[in-house]
């Protein structure tokens, strides 16, 4: 029983890593909704406050930088990599080249506040070889205001919702389904986007 429970209140905080971590490789789970995620476990306290930042923080520095090491892994033949490719094209590392001359960290640290972009400027960022470090310090200073934002929306959302409040237990129950419906959804979803090529290998 011990064990159980104690699988219980930790899953969430893997859990939300894990979508986070998902979400970079190209399951549909986008960061800004993981964050929002976060903050309403947290007021409904099923995960506490600063465990929860810890883990957020740190997933988005993590697959952050695991795409600024792909970037400079690769250099510009990151446009023809068959899995990256389809993040960004010729065109769309050219201009972004531009403003890495004219702004540096600036695109690091605003960039990672536009949908659809933050990916694109993360490899760029290790395609111009920026250094590790001026990289780290601009997208760890703009990831906390990504989670005040987003983490805030959550909060404040959660908090609204009143009748929830009373039954912690029933809260973290909904939580881990929750977690689980998205991971089971992201397979889905992933699998019959690559479904042709499983076709291919005889899966």
């Amino acid at each position: 029983m011990l064990e159980s429970t104690t699988f219980i209140n930790h899953f969430p905080y893997l859990g939300i890593f894990v979508l986070l971590i998902l979400g970079e490789i190209g399951f549909p789970f986008p960061e800004d909704a993981t964050l929002i995620l976060g903050g309403f476990l947290t007021v409904h306290k099923v995960i506490k406050p600063l465990p929860a930042f810890l883990v957020l923080y740190l997933g988005l520095l993590i697959t952050d930088f695991s795409l600024y090491l792909v970037g400079k892994k690769y250099g510009r033949s990151i446009v023809e990599h068959k899995r990256f490719h389809k993040i960004i094209s010729s065109d769309r590392l050219s201009k972004l080249e531009v403003k890495f001359k004219k702004w540096g960290g600036l695109v690091v640290f605003l960039g990672r506040h536009v949908w659809g972009l933050r990916a694109q400027i993360f490899l760029v960022a290790g395609v111009m070889r920026m250094s590790a470090t001026k990289f780290l310090v601009a997208d760890a200073t703009s990831a906390l205001f990504s989670i005040a934002l987003w983490g805030g929306i959550g909060y404040l959302g959660g908090n609204s919702l009143q009748v929830l409040k009373k039954d912690a237990t029933r809260i973290e129950h909904i939580a881990v389904v929750i977690l689980v419906l998205l991971l089971a959804c992201g397979i889905f979803f992933w699998y019959f986007k690559n479904k042709g090529k499983f076709r291919q290998k005889g899966i």
